[in-house]
């Protein structure tokens, strides 16, 4: 029998750069994680509790220093609510502010994300659901300070809520790494593997100590290259003692309509695969805009379809 990796979270993608919002009110929503449950999710990831001036929660932090919009709704209420209801562990994703850690200036990023982890964790900390953070600035490769990003914000999280886990999910600088904003779904270089290996060896030992998962993105280089990046990936995460997941995109980076559900044949390829490398489980960006039988997009529900089959498969 062909060995499986099965998807075990999703991400919350309630801010986003690049994906339509599909406008869910708390109905909506709560037969979303219906639907996650019955498929065998037990842990939703909220991707950014805010990027820029669009936040999740009334924040007063952001609120004072990002000029951000406090929303109608509590959404990080709402999903750890919704995380109890169904028995599913919640990770609170960090806010980006879109400027300061991408332009290297990323003090001032740890700095105010402190500030947000202190007013969540006093808000929210109290809850059942709450079970570990997310580190919500992703990245490809060693620059801007990302070590010291990484390293301060993943102790700062464990510090303040007695060791709850810190996850993060970079990416590969392959030859899908390119822009959304292009009709191109791929470029000329692309990062070899030995490249790969000694920038993460780098990044891996700089972290350790403030990072227990790392579940890399699995999009951005061409199939047949994927079993060996995985295998790196693995290899590293287990020298530096973190948990190695798989955030398997549950969207498709090979056509220029960005973004659409993914074939379900690759999406399988990419689950087997992983279960080659050892991976134990999968998350996935993501469930709700992707696989959901309520999202937007049509073929999600057939993809939904088509993993609950292999599920059942023996």
């Amino acid at each position: 029998m062909t060995e499986k990796v099965f998807i075990k979270g999703t991400f919350l993608d309630e801010i986003s750069h690049d994906i339509p919002h599909q406008n869910w009110g708390k109905k909506e929503w709560s037969l979303d994680f219906k639907y996650m449950k019955s498929v065998g999710i037990d842990k939703v990831i909220l991707i950014r509790c805010g990027h820029k001036n669009w936040i999740t929660y009334p924040s007063k932090v952001l609120v004072m220093e990002q000029k951000a919009i406090v929303p109608y709704t509590d959404l990080v209420a709402l999903f750890l609510r919704l995380s109890e209801e169904n028995e599913m562990d919640f990770y609170f994703g960090l806010y980006d502010s879109g400027k300061y850690w991408t332009s290297g200036a990323y003090k001032e990023e740890v700095s105010l994300n402190c500030k947000v982890i202190d007013e969540v964790w006093e808000r929210y900390g109290n809850q059942k659901a709450f079970k570990g953070w997310y580190l919500s600035q992703e990245c490809n490769k060693n620059i801007g300070g990302i070590i010291d990003l990484y390293a301060h914000l993943g102790q700062y999280c464990k510090q303040v809520s007695c060791g709850l886990p810190v996850l993060i999910s970079p990416y590969i600088d392959g030859v899908k790494n390119i822009s959304q904003y292009t009709a191109q779904s791929k470029r000329e270089q692309t990062i070899t593997l030995d490249e790969h290996f000694k920038t993460w060896e780098t990044i891996f030992k700089g972290i350790q100590k403030s990072v227990d998962i790392v579940a890399f993105q699995d999009g951005h280089v061409e199939y047949d290259q994927l079993e060996d990046f995985i295998k790196v990936n693995k290899s590293l995460a287990d020298q530096n003692q973190m948990t190695s997941w798989i955030n398997s995109e549950t969207f498709d980076r090979d056509i220029p309509i960005k973004f659409l559900p993914i074939k379900w044949d690759k999406l399988r390829y990419k689950l087997e695969t992983a279960a080659q490398t050892g991976i134990s489980e999968a998350i996935t960006f993501e469930f709700s805009h992707f696989m959901s039988p309520q999202s937007a997009y049509p073929q999600a529900g057939h993809l939904y379809r088509r993993y609950q089959e292999y599920l059942k498969e023996k």
